[in-house]
């Protein structure tokens, strides 16, 4: 059975349900078996099936200045956790160069110009031949949620192309081009805990290991829109780094000075996030803070938390290993 006939087949899942275990962790709100069974899927004879660890959250973010070019610089650490999509690439007879089909969460398909696959197949399509596609991409990580899950989408559906159709682009150029998409897209090429500068697209490897904690991640429901965050938000360089933070400091003393520069702006836009945060020291949590541009929103536990969130909120949760 493939994915685009497993994927018909899914129906959602009582919202109120804790959650069931998965090879990739606990999930809750639009939790789906199936998808859990194509992640655990051996790749079949054809090879075209990936599975991406599609979810970044940040670990600190600070906005320090904003560029001639409109964008802004900043200072982050990227660390990358275990929530899946699942993408498969065919081979199609179709006139269409690309057609996408998805399951899952309902993404707006009224423009697929919009859609940053679409704009990855065209990105590859303008330096090398690509025979036409058909693209299934089951969607179980929250869109406007300041998570990456459509970066890493693009940054792996490029890595699959690239190995399937033998196109023999190099890593370095991959990165390049993975940066023309959006800024934390290339850091999915890799997908290794790094110290993000710049436009948050330029890479040190940083020394961090947080396996032993429990990690829960919570989106409350809220689109949260990039460039009204940043109009939020008054750029300065940070008394400290955030790389001196996270190497010098043990992770109890997070919540004092680790922080996010966008959590000002939209606590004030959505009192339901800064709710949320609290929430989760509530539980229990050592440090917690939104990711990104929000609206989610992440604890780091040493003991395994209640799961238990309104019922259009959407939730995972990675147990320590």
């Amino acid at each position: 059975q493939g994915l685009a006939q497993a994927c018909a087949g899914h129906k959602q899942v009582d919202r109120q349900e804790e959650g069931r275990r998965g090879d990739q962790g606990q999930h809750g709100g639009g939790s789906c078996p199936e998808g859990r069974w194509l992640a655990r899927r051996a790749p079949s004879n054809r090879g075209r099936v990936v599975l991406a660890f599609v979810l970044k959250i940040n670990l600190g973010l600070n906005i320090v200045e904003k560029r001639p070019d409109g964008f802004h610089n900043i200072e982050t650490v990227f660390c990358g956790l275990k929530w899946r999509d699942v993408l498969e690439v065919l081979p199609s007879t179709s006139p269409t160069d690309i057609e996408i089909e998805t399951s899952g969460l309902i993404i707006d398909a009224s423009k697929k110009e919009d859609n940053i696959i679409y704009k990855a197949y065209n990105l590859l399509a303008g330096s090398h031949k690509l025979p036409p596609i058909k693209v299934f991409l089951h969607k179980t990580i929250p869109m406007g949620a300041g998570l990456g899950g459509g970066s890493s989408d693009a940054a792996f559906f490029m890595k699959l192309m690239n190995e399937k159709f033998s196109l023999n682009i190099s890593k370095s150029q991959l990165l390049s081009l993975a940066r023309q998409l959006g800024s934390d897209c290339a850091f999915f090429m890799e997908n290794t805990p790094v110290f993000a500068t710049q436009k948050g697209d330029v890479f040190e490897p940083i020394q961090l290991n947080i396996d032993k904690y429990h990690i829960l991640t919570v989106y409350p429901g809220i689109n949260s829109n990039t460039t009204e965050a940043y109009e939020g938000v008054v750029p300065q360089k940070p008394k400290r780094s955030i790389k001196d933070i996270i190497l010098n400091e043990p992770i109890e003393n997070w919540k004092n000075v680790l922080t996010n520069d966008f959590e000002k702006s939209i606590f004030k836009k959505y009192g339901e996030v800064e709710k949320l945060k609290q929430d989760l020291y509530d539980k229990g949590a050592i440090y917690a803070s939104m990711s990104g541009s929000g609206s989610a929103v992440f604890g780091v536990f040493k003991e395994k938390p209640e799961l238990n969130f309104p019922i259009n909120y959407l939730w995972y949760f990675q147990e320590a290993d």
